[in-house]
């Protein structure tokens, strides 16, 4: 990058995002964070970027290349007017809130403005994220490109051009961690009812969950492959899939679900 990166918020998500940057080899005197809480200011003065409690306490002279807003979508609304000092032709603005459309972020800060907004989700935090990002039409090909790589410092990262997508996108991966920790939850109740202690199946359902994850990821084979791989016919696992893929089964309470998740993500949006 040419330009400073700015940074407003630095929890969860942007501390992830902060450390795969440094790690990535961004120079940390490029980076200003906003961040209004004092011992989270102070920590973070600690990898050598420069923090501030508000806009107002940045630099006059900054004039950041892009500028990234990480915090709640319920105080979106109370914290980017400031920011539109710094909308210009070089200057693209990513957001990470949840809900956000990209027209608050046009009327905000001004119709010129080049926003990108992205959805990336939890597992950001270990660096095997996946996040999806959509452009306006003021966003050149090399702001896009710069946004996808400081996105891909915490997984992998997608695009869709058009942005009613984003609210499926949100019920699929961004909720998508919650309904793999229910999982687990529920094969480990399901242990507990067929007479297993009950720590011994929380560690079952749990190291099963994440290892299958990991072989997942690191296979070519492809979900439906990898599940006939460790079903024997006529045996136990074919047999608890069954009752899983019946035609009342998972599939058709997962599409339920994403459906409703879908639904809600567009009433949140307005």
């Amino acid at each position: 990058m040419t330009h400073s990166l700015l940074l407003v918020g630095c929890g969860k998500m942007g501390g992830a995002m902060l450390d795969g940057w440094l790690e990535m080899g961004f120079k940390p005197n490029l980076i200003y964070i906003v961040e209004p809480h004092a011992e989270a200011a102070a920590a973070l003065a600690a990898y050598g970027v420069t923090v501030a409690p508000n806009v107002e306490h940045l630099p006059i002279d900054l004039d950041p290349g892009i500028v990234i807003f990480a915090v709640k979508p319920q105080v979106m609304a109370d914290v980017a007017g400031p920011y539109k000092r710094y909308r210009g032709p070089h200057t693209v603005f990513l957001s990470i809130a949840a809900g956000t459309p990209i027209k608050f972020f046009e009327d905000t800060l001004g119709a010129d403005a080049a926003v990108v907004r992205a959805m990336p989700n939890t597992p950001a935090a270990v660096g095997r994220g996946i996040t999806v990002i959509c452009a306006n039409a003021q966003v050149t090909d090399a702001q896009r490109d710069i946004c996808q790589k400081l996105l891909e410092a915490v997984g992998e990262v997608a695009t869709v051009d058009d942005e009613s997508l984003i609210d499926a996108v949100t019920a699929l991966s961004g909720g998508g961690p919650a309904y793999v920790f229910l999982l687990v939850e529920c094969m480990t109740q399901a242990g507990i009812d067929a007479g297993l202690p009950a720590d011994l199946a929380a560690q079952l359902a749990r190291v099963t969950v994440s290892g299958s994850g990991e072989l997942l990821r690191q296979s070519d084979d492809a979900p439906g492959q990898l599940r006939e791989n460790v079903t024997s016919p006529g045996g136990t696992t074919a047999e608890a899939l069954r009752v899983l893929m019946a035609d009342d089964a998972w599939q058709p309470l997962m599409t339920k679900a994403i459906a409703a998740a879908t639904a809600r993500s567009k009433e949140l949006a307005g």
